[in-house]
């Protein structure tokens, strides 16, 4: 995530390895660097994790710009950074450059020692459009290239969920500049109305006769900017006196409009649809490690594949129901429409398509489609589960492929790992690891709801999950499991009957075999057990639909 405040840091960074092999990079845009901040005391550098954290930063005590090779690209023969034309070829590298030459140029203050964080964190958040616009305002054509980069600048998590703090931050990154003139109104229309959805229109116009007048401060005009981000804070109902610390999201809340209308910009400008957007995001964040094993899919796990893709479309058509359907040929009830349509065809000597009769049958009723995700406790005390896990994800991504449903098998421990995307068929089983840790559950949660869409009734949805319960944050985990049991999605629980490792325990808040409401929790002896309560809960979903 790339937060204002990570654009501009003081100190020194640590230094970034293969920075040998973009040496002609930084070479050519420290010479070039001058030009545009009118300062000649700079020097940039460029490579693959430069920046920290950020895709750019400035560091004002080295006098230094670093730009993140990685958005530029793979390899630096890519162009020559010597000619001109090149950043036609990079424009969100060059982008990422420009950006920190605004701050270099105009982003002239320090925080006060002793401002509360929260302040210091809403100064920087209107420093981001203030700098660019300055920049603007002296290099007209420095336009194109910053709008290249606010793409890359904003991420999907600074609108996590649709509370006012995270509705004025996306006000402050986006619709300020908006005023700023780098992007236009049309083109952050949705977010707009995502923002005055949270926020409502008196409190979005207070905020933005504050970025308006940050936007004439000068360059060095510390005292308004911190009183500027204090009035920010008032019109949000924040006292910064009280609360020193910029706000964290509810991580038992659903991302809501606000992330969805990012979403959309994000893929808008992109070039993407905003679910291919989505898509290669997860994947970026959630791939599976490359140290996990791969193997070739055993003759019983391609049986049992088979076999559940049998029960799946036995169970959506097992109960036969009177129906209407069009036939071309009588009896059945006549439609005129139909009939025209048929006479229309064999007059113009085409081969007629239509069916002027209408029967009534018995015909398997509409199923809704099942959507399946399946979450798989990666803590040590669950490494038994693993191999069984693994192969079960292989197997209900086949299965679902042949009976018209959709499964995801998710691990998560230390990180969130998507193991088998939706409507993908891997070729290979994927081996899960175990790891120390299961504080990504409620993460885990809306990862799967992100893939499958489990809080809206479309579909029929279902989420298993394989588990102790010796979980981190449980309040979290609690909220998210009560908020897709009232949107209509059902919660499995299944608990080992294992008990845990001696001394595991650390943390009174935790709890082995915890049983969370609005959850259907059964006990099963071993991981095959594990996988047919699961098997089995999905046909029944779908038999009684």
């Amino acid at each position: 995530m790339s937060h204002p405040n990570s654009h501009l840091q003081h100190g020194a960074p640590p230094a970034p390895a293969c920075a040998d092999d973009w040496r002609a990079w930084s070479q050519a845009w420290t010479r070039h660097v001058p030009l545009l901040t009118g300062r000649t005391d700079l020097t940039v550098l460029v490579a693959p994790g430069a920046a920290g954290d950020a895709p750019e930063c400035f560091y004002p005590d080295l006098h230094r710009i670093e730009v993140d090779a990685t958005y530029i690209a793979e390899r630096p023969d890519i162009t020559d950074p010597a000619k001109a034309r090149h950043k036609r070829l990079v424009p969100t590298g060059y982008g990422l450059l420009v950006h920190g030459a605004a701050h270099a140029a105009h982003s002239r203050w320090n925080t006060p020692p002793g401002t509360p964080p929260i302040l210091a964190d809403v100064a920087d958040l209107l420093e981001e459009s203030r700098a660019e616009g300055r920049q603007r305002a002296r290099r007209r054509g420095d336009r194109r290239w910053l709008r290249h980069v606010v793409k890359t600048l904003l991420d999907p998590d600074q609108a996590a969920v649709d509370d006012p703090w995270h509705a004025g931050q996306l006000a402050g990154l986006l619709l300020a500049r908006v005023d700023a003139r780098i992007v236009t109104s049309k083109d952050v229309r949705s977010v707009r109305a995502a923002v005055t959805g949270v926020l409502g229109r008196a409190r979005l116009r207070q905020l933005r006769d504050i970025w308006r007048e940050a936007h004439t401060c000068e360059d060095t005009d510390v005292d308004t900017m911190i009183t500027l981000a204090r009035r920010w804070c008032q019109v949000l109902g924040i006292d910064p006196d009280q609360q020193y610390d910029t706000p964290e999201p509810d991580a038992g809340q659903f991302p809501g409009r606000l992330a969805a209308a990012l979403v959309d910009y994000l893929a808008v400008a992109s070039g993407v649809t905003p679910a291919a957007y989505t898509a290669s995001l997860l994947a970026r964040r959630h791939s599976p490690p490359s140290e996990w094993d791969r193997r070739d899919p055993t003759e019983e796990e391609h049986r049992a594949a088979r076999d559940l893709a049998n029960r799946l479309r036995q169970a959506r058509t097992h109960h036969p129901e009177p129906g209407r359907r069009p036939s071309v040929i009588p009896p059945g009830r006549l439609r005129t429409r139909q009939a025209i349509t048929a006479d229309a065809q064999t007059a113009a000597g085409q081969l007629p398509t239509a069916a002027p009769w209408q029967q009534r049958a018995h015909l398997p009723p509409e199923k809704p489609r099942l959507h399946l995700a399946i979450l798989v406790d990666l803590s040590g005390s669950m490494a038994r589960y693993t191999e069984a896990m693994s192969s079960a994800a292989w197997i209900f991504a086949h299965a679902a492929r042949r009976a018209q449903a959709t499964t995801t098998t998710i691990g998560f421990g230390d990180r969130t790992t998507v193991l088998v995307p939706p409507r993908t068929y891997p070729t290979q089983v994927l081996h899960m690891r175990t790891d120390f840790a299961t504080a990504t559950f409620p993460q885990a949660v809306k990862v799967a709801d992100q893939l499958l869409d489990l809080r809206h009734g479309r579909t029929l949805r279902m989420l298993a999950v394989v588990s102790d319960g010796y979980l981190d944050d449980i309040p979290a985990g609690q909220q998210l499991v009560t908020t897709l049991h009232r949107a209509g999605c059902a919660v499995l629980w299944l608990h080992p009957t294992d008990p845990p490792t001696a001394g595991q325990q650390t943390d009174p808040a935790q709890m082995w075999r915890h049983t969370f409401t609005h959850a259907t929790t059964l006990t099963v002896a071993d991981p095959v057990e594990a996988v047919t309560a699961i098997a089995d809960a999905a046909v029944a979903a779908l038999a009684q639909a």
